[in-house]
């Protein structure tokens, strides 16, 4: 049965003590940990959406919910979708898509949904040990589920996957870790890295400022979790939106790093894309040339699952409550994973990278690019800091509107006849010319902490030109003005910029 239940699971624990319920309906603001989340509807009612008993011993107290379409064949790929907090199964199978596709490409369904029983704010326990590590609570009753749909759908072992919205997404993160030979890919939107928490403390912690880990030290805690001698992983799309201040952005990037370093491979992506929506798609090629980790950026989307409504064929779901009209995440996960048949999402085309990438030159605020040409290119994208910046039909491009005085970093990769990209280029550094002045208004204090000033002998003097600011403390203030890199000038009588 795994180790003792957090105190959270009141019925399964009479340690709920009335201080810690009233810190939880205090917090209940953090969607990924105790709600924020309001269902659309009754809990696993919708029409096509049946609960399924009888799936094992679920020693985590969890129900299952599936749908499969009519006539699904034996061998069919299986997907397992976790709701986030306050969600049930029903919400999750009315909003995110997956049913769209599960008719389309031909796949079983299996909605997993925890009630207030197991979490005060029906939450997957993601950051509790018991619950989310191999063989134990939650964790163990989902891989039961698996077996059980195995069995009853003939689902294929070897296209089984996982995904989830902010606490089923930090819960997807650890099931990926601790059962890789169960889960050929997984897709963890606006979630946390893999063993983030083991604590209530440590949950907020990494919701709000996740720690800064190396690549290896997020990799091994995942090489921790699964049977040891793992050897293949699954593939991970990371969802995130930009404007996410429930789970904030830099869990993707932590994300990113403990899964390319689980794969062996670097941090620097392989190839770049914009989708609509307003998202960037980076992928991470493993050694084969096919991306075994994706990282999916969506500008401005705050905490949610990523939807389209519409009958287009890459549309799908509803909008609602932290269900997002920006793009189809379960669309491009899918493909990701080969559920459309057609294999994975397109890797790269079969050009070459362009040779020759240099800058030919750089203004105030445009930065002009050349490079060699690669024979069977129709055209050229330019990339700037990985992010698609124009098209090219030649091998020149010119980048315009940028800040003076900046660095910014470019590749370029060819396309071919059909539109497919091929292999990036090696980058180059730009740095545009001339200076934005700026104005700094703070006490000579702050100023030498910020590096606008220096101290000597208790008074102090701006940095660079060395004027005179008086004492070093508090209740001095002087406006200083930036007008070149490292060098300040007082200002008191006046600042534009």
């Amino acid at each position: 049965m795994g180790q003792p239940h957090s105190p959270y699971r009141f019925t399964k624990s009479r340690r709920l003590a009335a201080g810690v319920r009233r810190w939880v309906t205090a917090a209940a603001g953090a969607l990924a940990l105790t709600g924020g989340l309001v269902a659309a509807g009754p809990q696993a009612s919708a029409a096509g959406l049946t609960q399924v008993t009888g799936f094992g011993s679920n020693p985590g107290n969890l129900s299952m919910y599936a749908y499969v379409p009519d006539a699904l064949p034996a061998g069919a790929p299986l997907v397992v979708a976790l709701h986030g907090c306050t969600q049930s199964a029903s919400d999750y199978y009315t909003n995110s898509g997956w049913p769209k596709f599960a008719d389309s490409y031909g796949f079983a369904l299996v909605l997993p949904q925890t009630t207030s029983a197991n979490n005060a704010n029906s939450c997957f326990n993601w950051f509790e040990p018991g619950d989310s590590a191999r063989g134990q609570g939650e964790a163990l009753s989902i891989r039961q589920m698996v077996d059980k749909a195995v069995a009853q759908y003939g689902s294929d072992t070897r296209r089984v996957y996982v995904t989830g919205l902010s606490a089923g997404a930090g819960m997807t993160a650890n099931l990926l870790a601790a059962y890789p030979d169960v889960f050929a890919g997984g897709s963890i939107d606006s979630g946390l890295p893999a063993s983030c928490a083991t604590s209530v403390s440590a949950a907020y912690t990494c919701m709000y400022s996740p720690p800064d880990k190396t690549p290896a030290q997020w990799g091994a805690l995942v090489r921790s979790a699964a049977p040891a001698g793992t050897t293949s992983w699954p593939r991970v799309a990371i969802w995130q939106g930009t404007a996410d201040t429930t789970v904030k952005p830099a869990n993707a990037t932590e994300l990113r790093d403990q899964w390319t370093d689980v794969w062996g491979i670097g941090q620097t992506p392989t190839r770049t894309s914009s989708l609509g929506g307003g998202t960037t798609l980076s992928e991470y090629d493993d050694p084969s040339g096919s991306p075994a980790v994706q990282v999916y950026s969506v500008s401005g989307m705050p905490h949610g699952l990523a939807v389209d409504p519409g009958s287009g064929p890459d549309q799908c779901g509803a909008t609602g409550t932290y269900y997002l009209n920006t793009v189809c995440s379960s669309y491009h996960t899918a493909r990701f994973w080969g559920l459309d048949g057609a294999g994975q999402e397109p890797g790269p085309g079969s050009l070459p990278a362009p040779t020759g990438l240099t800058v030919t030159s750089a203004a105030d605020t445009t930065v002009s690019l050349g490079w060699s040409g690669v024979a069977g290119a129709a055209s050229y994208q330019v990339y700037r800091g990985g992010t698609k910046v124009g098209t090219a039909s030649s091998t020149a491009y010119t980048d315009t509107g940028l800040a003076t005085g900046t660095a910014y970093s470019y590749t370029v990769a060819a396309v071919d006849a059909s539109g497919a990209v091929g292999a990036v280029s090696a980058a180059v550094t730009a740095t545009t010319t001339g200076y934005t002045p700026t104005c700094h208004t703070s006490s000579n204090y702050d100023h030498t902490a910020a590096g606008r000033a220096y101290q000597s002998g208790g008074y102090t003097y701006a940095t660079g030109s060395g004027q005179a600011m008086g004492l070093w403390n508090t209740f001095t203030t002087h406006t200083l003005r930036q007008t070149a890199p490292g060098y300040y000038v007082v200002a008191d009588s006046g600042c534009s910029a």
